[in-house]
């Protein structure tokens, strides 16, 4: 009697109720999932791939991978030359730093990202890179060197002595780039050497055999204007060169260097690309490019080195500053019209060459055909 109270009392549960009860706890429980986990996964992945999140880790010095190509953002992060080496577009220039500076800044770029030195045996620091390349325990491989012929080394007979010297001090078997460093030749003597000067054919030549004994990959000119261009090609070359180191900057932007070497499939690469220590600072306070730095949230520095790029040429930035090491590396596509209204503006002016040492060395290094 009392077990038959108690049933009334608390009625046995209705089995389709139950069912559907526990159908709409398992229901929620699934949403509660996809609304804590899944949506917010797909939210990030969505927000990952965006344009704006991989700018916001490039300014905040984050990135996924271990080179210099992470920092690039909608920019070509190397440059493929006729040999299919892949040269990167952003070098450390070393230019005028002193031995004692320029160990910080090649370690500094080097754990920035760089993978791209532009050496010179005339810089005079080359044993101190070569120092700094071998402690970072990066794979040779890995790391472009790039370094110069001096004018007084131009004797077909003094080639591969100078080489060897730059291979040495580097502490490397073959170098990724060399370059005729200057259109110019001096003798033993000190004094100009006509001849050499206006015909580097038997140079370039003894530079070509260089790259058959493996001691270099690639070879070029830097310096050549389009006329000393044109006549080094016409001349039987068993390899043409793969690029021409020059001056560019918004003073002096070459635009028809720039049209004509394209044509040519030759590289140029662009030195004091800030306008060097005379213009830099009026660089970056041009009008232009500060509204541009404004308007995407980087540097102005960033702003010029990035025109560099885009305008297809390999940009040799030169910083013995840690911080402006890294600054630098960090480069991102311009809008159009920002690019169209940079290149309006450095090809309007008046060129100015920042560098030019024809007084000092007595002889017109970009027009004049001297008499031999």
């Amino acid at each position: 009697m009392s077990s038959n109270k108690s049933s009334a009392r608390h009625p046995s549960p209705n089995p389709r109720l139950k069912a559907k009860k526990q159908q709409k706890k398992s229901s929620f429980s699934i949403l509660r999932l996809v609304a804590t986990f899944v949506v917010p996964y797909m939210a990030f992945l969505l927000f990952s791939r965006s344009g704006f999140f991989k700018k916001t880790l490039q300014r905040l010095g984050f990135s996924k991978g271990k080179s210099a190509s992470t920092y690039v953002d909608g920019l070509p992060t190397y440059f493929t030359l006729p040999s299919g080496d892949k040269i990167p577009s952003v070098a450390l220039g070393v230019w005028k730093a002193e031995p004692a500076d320029v160990k910080g800044a090649v370690k500094a770029a080097l754990e920035a990202g760089y993978r791209h030195i532009d050496e010179a045996w005339a810089y005079g620091n080359e044993a101190e890179v070569g120092e700094v390349i071998k402690a970072s325990g990066i794979p040779r491989k890995d790391i472009w060197i790039t370094s110069k012929l001096w004018n007084n080394h131009h004797a077909p007979e003094d080639v591969e002595g100078a080489i060897d010297e730059s291979l040495s001090k580097l502490g490397t078997d073959y170098l990724d780039l060399y370059l005729i460093h200057w259109p110019v030749a001096f003798g033993k003597d000190g004094k100009l050497d006509v001849k050499l000067t206006e015909d580097p054919y038997p140079t370039w030549k003894k530079l070509e055999e260089m790259v058959e004994k493996g001691k270099v990959k690639n070879i070029g000119v830097a310096n050549f204007n389009i006329r000393r261009m044109e006549e080094l090609l016409a001349q039987p070359l068993k390899i043409k060169p793969a690029v021409n180191q020059v001056e560019l900057n918004y003073w002096n932007p070459q635009p028809e260097l720039l049209k004509w070497a394209k044509e040519k499939g030759i590289l140029l690469q662009a030195y004091s690309p800030l306008g060097s220590s005379d213009k830099v600072k009026e660089t970056l306070e041009l009008p232009e490019v500060k509204d541009v730095a404004k308007e995407l949230g980087i540097t102005p520095a960033q702003v010029i080195i990035s025109w560099h790029i885009q305008r297809g040429t390999v940009v040799l930035p030169k910083s013995v500053t840690p911080s402006r090491v890294v600054e630098n590396l960090k480069v991102t596509a311009l809008p159009q019209a920002a690019f169209d209204r940079l290149e309006k503006a450095a090809t309007s002016h008046e060129p100015i060459k920042v560098l030019d040492p024809s007084p000092h060395w007595g002889v017109d290094l970009w027009d004049v055909k001297l008499k031999k």
